[in-house]
């Protein structure tokens, strides 16, 4: 099955989870779309401490890894661009390094989505040369983790 539809998304929790609670139905930029899922879920989080948030995040990309792998499995399709559990974990990631406000969760959100689209060196390596779940993720958590070096960054160079 090639296209899910979203009775096939809604009705199975696999598919309701890997498409980021059906952002990733949505017929352009799905990705950017999961991004926009995961904005709401990564603010949740900020009143946790960051051994917990880190804690957190880890776990949202454990759980992606399988999430994304069996999914993909069960659509036939290594990567469906419908699955964007891997964009939610990758923004999640990238947030680590911000403080808390709009201006940052802009910041990261553009961040992240530069380089999960554009995926320069390794990115795109790790995208094309990993299969499963972990190739699904890998990609957008090494995304996340050049979003949040640039937010780091920018923080160090603003002193906060």
């Amino acid at each position: 099955m090639k296209h899910p539809t979203p009775g096939t998304v809604f009705t199975d929790p696999i598919h309701l989870l890997a498409f980021g609670f059906g952002a990733g139905l949505a017929p352009i930029a799905p990705g950017t779309f999961g991004t926009l899922v995961a904005v709401p879920l990564e603010y949740a989080t900020r009143w946790m401490d960051l051994p917990s948030r880190v804690g957190l995040v880890i776990a949202v990309c454990l759980v992606g890894v399988y999430l994304c792998g069996e999914s993909a499995r069960r659509l036939g399709e290594h990567d469906h661009p419908g699955i964007v559990w891997d964009e939610i974990a990758g923004y999640m990631v990238a947030m680590l390094a911000a403080p808390a406000g709009w201006p940052w969760i802009v910041a990261g959100f553009l961040l992240f989505r530069f380089f999960d689209i554009l995926k320069p060196w390794p990115i795109r390596e790790l995208d094309h040369g990993i299969s499963g779940g972990a190739g699904i993720m890998l990609d957008d958590v090494v995304a996340g983790i050049f979003a949040g070096l640039i937010l780091l960054a920018a923080r160090w160079l603003i002193g906060i």
